[in-house]
């Protein structure tokens, strides 16, 4: 397990690396943003990032609220964690590439408010499973992904159902859009980028979050254990 730990980390620091020199130095300067448009290259893959994890976070919730299996309730835990910083990136992103290209820093379009409205229902997820002290925490906090999951499509299809200042995809956009292909390579580069850090850092998370279950587990049956063990003396 360490040995391929290590192989991956090295992967995806080269990965991360070359990502990096193709977004800031070998991807050609958009001919109306300028080098502003480089935000491109870390706004999209973010926000891609983003929802595979919590599609997964959506899948392992309701694998747990069938099954209640530990394992699950740990990826849906990390896949949420993480999930949540690499949206606070796109959030982060969005204004910084906003302000120089539209002159504003935040307009409440149907994109845009649907994406904050998910980073505060993944941000409540976090916050019930952090302090809420309820046997059926794991519970309530499954069937609240479940439910917060529905916006990530909404999020998606924003721009497409509505006119939204949020400008339209460049891939998967129908008549009209389009990417150089350069630029789109530049950005598939990234994406994997990300998805690659992505998966190491739940993979740590993962490890330590079944190593906090386990220990929780052990403390609870030596709680029931030890008044039997007194009698018994």
């Amino acid at each position: 397990m360490r040995r391929s730990f290590l192989i991956f980390a090295i992967f995806t620091l080269a990965l991360s690396a070359f990502a990096l020199y193709e977004a800031l130095v070998a991807a050609p300067t958009e001919q109306t943003m300028g080098d502003v448009q480089r935000i491109f290259y870390y706004h999209v893959p973010s926000a891609a990032t983003a929802f595979l994890l919590f599609a997964v976070n959506f899948v392992a919730s309701i694998v747990y609220l069938a099954r209640r299996s530990a394992r699950a309730d740990a990826l849906a835990v990390i896949t949420a964690e993480v999930g949540v910083v690499f949206c606070t990136v796109v959030l982060v992103t969005g204004p910084l590439w906003a302000r120089p290209v539209w002159g504003i820093w935040w307009t409440w379009d149907a994109r845009l408010t649907s994406t904050l409205l998910l980073w505060l229902i993944y941000v409540s997820y976090l916050i019930l499973r952090r302090y809420s002290t309820s046997g059926q925490t794991p519970v309530l906090a499954a069937a609240l992904a479940v439910f917060g999951f529905l916006d990530v499509p909404f999020v998606y299809l924003a721009n497409r159902l509505f006119r939204t200042q949020h400008p339209q995809p460049v891939l998967l956009g129908g008549p009209g859009s389009g990417i150089a292909a350069k630029m789109l390579f530049t950005l598939l580069v990234n994406m994997a980028a990300f998805f690659a850090f992505a998966i190491l850092v739940c993979w740590v998370r993962y490890r330590l979050e079944r190593t906090r279950q386990e220990f929780e587990e052990t403390q609870a049956l030596e709680v029931l254990l030890e008044p039997g063990m007194r009698s018994s003396r």
